[in-house]
């Protein structure tokens, strides 16, 4: 039995909730809560295996609960939320606390038919991730100096990210200068819901300071300067040509968008011209990519085991030799920053942003 503590203030929602999680499905719920305090005195009482969390909650957030939770009795956390988009912006905040995973509520509609199953599921995946104490983050060093003598310009920096990924990327992203002038290129295993996808953009760009958009297909890649630009949902991004392309080919490592897709075509389109970064998540997606970039040429990181929400991704990605530096998600960024160096103050179009060594 998989031992559920539900958080939710709507009774209506709880039924549905306490409805699919049955014991003929190998559930058990061992408590409910109906405000952020309560949940954070229950998880520390009961010790549930997984927490289903809303996060508009009376006395204390789901956002406060969760901070608490992860600092206190780190369990894994679903959060069960709405599609409103200030409602999706503090989910995203309490997936940056150490939430795992996001499913939106029931509709009321036609999608309703396998919401209960794939809660089910959701709990299910949720319930394998061992979660760790979350503290508060601790400023990387100041990066050293970085020569750079004649060699290749880069041209794109390319980041992959699965569970955990909306944290690692805003802890990655901020370590950037504002006028950090090299594309980046951006995979995050999402839900293919138009909601959630236009909701998570605007949060990242708010977190970060970073123009954050998705991809339209068809754009110059020496357009993209000084810009994030997302993999759109339930659709692959590439390379070709110096411009970038959608595809809809079928999803590998059951992910589409795919990591791999996303490094190998940097890898053949680019060369030593790209830096990548694997982040956080569960699987193998983008292991075999940013191997591929590196014996191409290009720089590549791997997120560090202590900083991971779920070390599966880059510890495949360390297993085959695929990253150069496995480091926190701060600290990639502080070293993309230090290459960057003076360079990385404009932003016109085809311009060249930094350097590596050869």
């Amino acid at each position: 039995m998989i031992r559920v503590l539900i958080v939710e203030d709507s009774a209506t929602v709880r039924q549905c909730l306490r409805e699919a999680l049955t014991p003929a499905a190998g559930f058990e719920i061992v408590g409910e809560a109906t405000d952020g305090a309560e949940a954070v005195e229950l998880c520390r009482r009961l010790r549930p295996d997984v927490i289903t969390m809303d996060v508009v909650l009376p006395v204390m957030t789901g956002l406060a609960a969760t901070e608490q939770i992860m600092a206190l009795a780190p369990t894994p956390i679903l959060v069960v939320c709405s599609a409103d988009r200030r409602e999706l912006f503090t989910t995203y905040d309490a997936l940056a606390a150490g939430a795992v995973d996001v499913l939106e509520k029931p509709r009321g509609d036609a999608s309703d038919d396998t919401w209960a199953q794939r809660l089910r599921t959701a709990v299910k995946v949720v319930s394998r991730i061992r979660v760790v104490t979350r503290r508060l983050p601790v400023p990387p060093p100041a990066p050293a100096a970085v020569a750079a003598p004649a060699a290749a310009a880069i041209r794109a920096v390319v980041v992959g990210a699965s569970t955990g990924g909306p944290g690692a990327i805003v802890r990655l992203l901020r370590a950037l200068p504002p006028g950090f002038a090299v594309p980046v290129l951006y995979v995050q295993h999402l839900a293919a819901n138009e909601s959630f996808a236009q909701a998570f953009t605007g949060w990242l760009a708010e977190q970060t300071g970073h123009l954050v958009g998705y991809a339209r297909g068809g754009e110059a890649l020496s357009s993209l300067g000084g810009r994030v630009t997302m993999a759109p949902p339930d659709l692959h991004l590439l390379m070709r040509g110096g411009h970038l392309h959608l595809s809809a080919a079928p999803p590998r490592h059951s992910c589409r968008p795919s990591v791999d897709t996303l490094f190998e075509s940097a890898a053949a389109d680019l060369g030593r011209q790209a830096a990548g970064c694997l982040l956080t998540g569960m699987g193998r997606d983008g292991a075999g990519g940013l191997l591929a970039m590196r014996r191409a040429g290009a720089v590549t990181f791997a997120q560090d085991a202590a900083s991971c929400v779920v070390y599966g991704m880059p510890r495949e990605a360390a297993a085959l030799g695929a990253a150069e530096e496995s480091l926190p998600p701060e600290q990639i960024g502080a070293r993309l920053a230090a290459m960057a160096g003076a360079a990385a103050t404009g932003s016109g179009e085809g311009r060249v942003a930094w350097r590596i060594p050869s």
